[in-house]
Formats: structure tokens, C-alpha cells, sequence
């Protein structure tokens, strides 16, 4: 097992981890959503009380992504504490999508013996940074929208509950192509984070083995407002669809733009463009945007529709992928614990890596033997200013 040789430097990154956290180590806020006034483990009432520690993006640019998935946490937090069996507190830090502030927030939590495990950091970027020392440390960690190829091989503790992007982002592509014939294909991506770079190297990959012809591809940075440049050397070249692999802040932005300059081809996203903020920033632009996504919150599916009635009902406003997510991984993080029947580290990692068949509004899901997602996606496009199916 990789687990082995990790063990031998657990100590001493269990020291430092306690002086970082003894010098305050620039840590950020820390959040609790509910206050658990019993010990870790099994109270006098039979209620196992559990610590999980979350480090999300909720301040910054991409903020919504950290909103959307915090309030899907504390609205599981909240049904799982009342019925009684268990009671979860949340230990909240904000990572800010930086990835030394996500490892700051992550030493403090790591630091703290009465958490059991860890969800997030939020971004690719952030969780590469994170998850390699809560793995030596055997803190348990899963991520819920981090879906950049190699995540679970960081190591025996380290989960997620996000489709991946080799599973996604081919879905899409396959879908556009047949609907549109198309043959020639753009590509556009952020070239400084890792969700953006990895999603543009599954679109690179994809288009190769369709035999699509790649007409140029073009780079970005993170904050970049003005990408004329880049739309006019794509438009010079007339492609079929365009392959954006970007976050929706920059990606609803360039889908302006591009419509702006005449670029009417259907454009395909990776995960990051897949929210309803893609909608609020582009309007009628982001029309023609393709995704795949485990989650379609127009579904008639009853679970789903129970789901939106409870969050619009806590937020007033529907929720997205990233609240879904996170909502159905609390509820796995508490299904392992049931079956562990206790709060320690070890023995929850093994009942997490069990995870088979398990039911959440996502719908059927299990862990492969890497602790990767084994789940279908679905095809959406916006259409007329929201999500529908891909037909």
C-alpha cells in the first residue's frame, strides 16, 4: 500500500503542522455551521458526534462556486443532525481559490485531532496543493468539484464525488459533433490553473482521436478581461464549434465577447463553465453552450425536484452542480460513518473506500478501487437563457 512509507513521516508533519498552527500561520476565517456541543464519538443518547473540516473558495472571483457548495453542505448538515443519529459539525475555512491559502486553512484544520476528515479545497489547483499532506498525514480528504485527471492517484486518503473531466468533457464533444457535423474546432483555455489545463488536455485528446481538425488554440490568463486577440485569431479560422475549456467568471466573458464579434458556433465547456452564473454574466451570449454534468436541475426526477424545493427554501434561489455535489458528499461522508461506527481516521477511510451503490440526487454511486467516481453524466446546452437537456 502507498500508505506504508507515508507513515513513517506522519510525526513529524503532525509537529509541524501543530507550530504552524500555533503561530496562526495566516490563516483565514473559520466558520462553524452548527455548534456541537458533545465530544467526538458516541454520546450519552446514541448520537455519534463527528468533526469534518471544509476548506472552500468563498471569497475572490469565483466565489459562487464556495457559496453554492457550503450551502449544500449545511443543508445536509442540518437534515442529517436532525434525525439524530449522527450530528456533524463543520469546521469552515475560506481558501480564496488560492492554493497557499487553501494549504494554510487545510494545516489548521489538519492540526486539529478531533476532525475526522477533510471536503475540498474547491478548485484543481488548490486540492493538488492540499491533498499530498493530508495524505501523509491520513486525514481522509475528498474533493466535490475537483475533476482534473490524476486526483484519487495522490494517494490511499484522497477521494472525490466530481466527474472527471476525461468522463465529461468527451461526452460533450461526441454529442456536438454528431448533432452538428462539424470537423474543425477551436480551442481556448486558461493556461495558469489546473482545472483549465488539464480540461483543455482531455479536449486536445478528444478532438485527436475524432479525427477533428484542431485550427488553432489560443491561452488566457486568470483575471484577463480582454480577449479580442485570441477571438480574432479564432475567428480567422472559421471552426465549427470551440472548445473552451475555463472558468465561468472568464468563460462567460469570452462567449460575450465572441458573440459580439460575429463567433456564432455552438462553444463546448469543461466543469468550470458548467453554473448558472455563466447565464447572470453572458445572458442571451451563453446561449449554445454545451456541458456534461452529473446533475440536471430542470430533471423530473422526483429526488431532484424535492432537492430544489429544500434549498430554494433555506436560500431562496435553485441550486447548481457544485451544491448537488457537495450536498450528496456529506451525505456519503455520513453513510461511512454509520458503517465505520466510529469517528476515527482510519476506520472511516476503509468504510469511505466500501462506498458502492450508494443513492444520493445524483443518483447511483460508488468509489472504484482508486477512489475515483463510477457514475454516468448527462449532455446539457443553454438554450433560451437556461440549462435543458441535449437533444
Amino acid at each position: 500500500m502507498k500508505g506504508t512509507s507515508k507513515k513513517l513521516f506522519s510525526i513529524m508533519s503532525i509537529v509541524m503542522l501543530l507550530l504552524l498552527a500555533a503561530c496562526g500561520g495566516g490563516s483565514t476565517s473559520n466558520q462553524s455551521s452548527e455548534e456541537n456541543n458533545g465530544s467526538e464519538g458516541t454520546d450519552s443518547t446514541g448520537t455519534l458526534n463527528v468533526k469534518f473540516g471544509v476548506v472552500s473558495y468563498l471569497t475572490g472571483a469565483g466565489a459562487a462556486y464556495g457559496e453554492a457548495i457550503t450551502s449544500g453542505l449545511k443543508l445536509a448538515q442540518k437534515e442529517i443532525n436532525e434525525q439524530g443519529e449522527i450530528n456533524i459539525e463543520l469546521v469552515i475555512e475560506d481558501s480564496a481559490g488560492e492554493a497557499d491559502q487553501a494549504l494554510t486553512a487545510a494545516q489548521k484544520i489538519m492540526s486539529d485531532d478531533s476532525i475526522t476528515a477533510i471536503i475540498g479545497p474547491t478548485l484543481s489547483t488548490e486540492f493538488f496543493a492540499v491533498a499530498p499532506e493530508a495524505d501523509l498525514n491520513g486525514i481522509p480528504i475528498l474533493g466535490t468539484s475537483t475533476t482534473v485527471d490524476g486526483i484519487p492517484e495522490i494517494g490511499d486518503y484522497v477521494f472525490r464525488n466530481a466527474i472527471p473531466e476525461s468522463a465529461a468533457i468527451p461526452a460533450a464533444i461526441e454529442k456536438a459533433v454528431e448533432r452538428t457535423g462539424a470537423t474543425k474546432v477551436a480551442m481556448i483555455y486558461g493556461n495558469d490553473d489546473a482545472l483549465t489545463k488539464g480540461g483543455f488536455e482531455v479536449m486536445q485528446k478528444t478532438a485527436e482521436e475524432m479525427g477533428l481538425e484542431i485550427t488553432t488554440i489560443q491561452t488566457y490568463q486568470k483575471g484577463q478581461s480582454d480577449y479580442n486577440a485570441q477571438l480574432t485569431n479564432i475567428k480567422n479560422t472559421n471552426p465549427d464549434l470551440v472548445l473552451a475549456s475555463a472558468l465561468y467568471n472568464e468563460g462567460a466573458v469570452i462567449m460575450d465577447q465572441a458573440r459580439k464579434m460575429g463567433i456564432d458556433v455552438p462553444f463546448v465547456g469543461g466543469n468550470g463553465f458548467n453554473s448558472p452564473q455563466a447565464i447572470e454574466i453572458a445572458g442571451d451570449a451563453a446561449n449554445g453552450l454545451i456541458v456534461a454534468t452529473p446533475y440536471f436541475g430542470d430533471s423530473t426526477d422526483p429526488k431532484i425536484i424535492e432537492f430544489n424545493e429544500k434549498f430554494e427554501a433555506e436560500y431562496g434561489k435553485k441550486p447548481d452542480q457544485f451544491a448537488a455535489q457537495a450536498y450528496d458528499a456529506l451525505y456519503i461522508y455520513a453513510d461511512a460513518l454509520k458503517r465505520a461506527g466510529s469517528t476515527d481516521r482510519e476506520d472511516f477511510r476503509e468504510a469511505l473506500a466500501a462506498t458502492k451503490d450508494f443513492q444520493g440526487i445524483l443518483g447511483n454511486f460508488s468509489f472504484n478501487e482508486i477512489g475515483d467516481v463510477v457514475m454516468d453524466v448527462t449532455v446539457l446546452e443553454i438554450k433560451d437563457g437556461k440549462f435543458v437537456e441535449f437533444e
